[in-house]
């Protein structure tokens, strides 16, 4: 079904979760480091702990984020998004997560993407099932953003 779901509707989003220390500039520095290679960060999250801080980053080029990673040894985790474009018109944030609530699955979490081009807002989740919640929001009409759209 997984080939199905990239023929159809495209590749999915995915997210690098990574552990950082809680220290000045460790951020910027890994920012710095994608950036000397064209990456953009498209969407962030950061959950702060006393000693280390988990940033969740959304990028332009995940293959080659990939591999900057393995070569500079630093861990990451990968997981799959789903993304909602949002208009100020049509289909909002509530309609979005009553579709999914109606349809009894569950979002782990969610953050805002940066503004795409287009001028839409971007709603990155992680939800417990991607094919199905992709579905129910095709169904409920909303616009699905997938790792083609974003890539620069």
């Amino acid at each position: 079904m997984k080939s199905d779901l990239l023929i159809d509707h495209g590749v999915p989003i995915r997210q690098f979760s990574v552990m950082l220390a809680n220290r000045v500039g460790t951020l910027a520095a890994m920012l710095k480091l994608l950036r000397a290679s064209g990456i953009e960060v498209l969407g962030l999250s950061l959950q702060d702990s006393r000693d280390a801080t988990v940033a969740r980053l959304v990028v332009s080029d995940p293959e080659t984020t990939e591999q900057i990673f393995m070569e500079k040894g630093i861990s990451y985790a990968l997981c799959e998004l789903i993304v909602v474009s949002l208009r100020e018109t049509g289909p909002g944030l509530l309609q979005c997560l009553e579709s999914l609530m109606i349809a009894e699955t569950n979002v782990d979490f969610a953050y805002a993407l940066l503004p795409c081009a287009h001028g839409h807002s971007m709603l990155a989740m992680h939800v417990e099932d991607y094919e199905f919640a992709v579905a129910i929001l095709h169904q409920s009409g909303f616009k699905l953003v997938y790792q083609n759209d974003i890539s620069r």
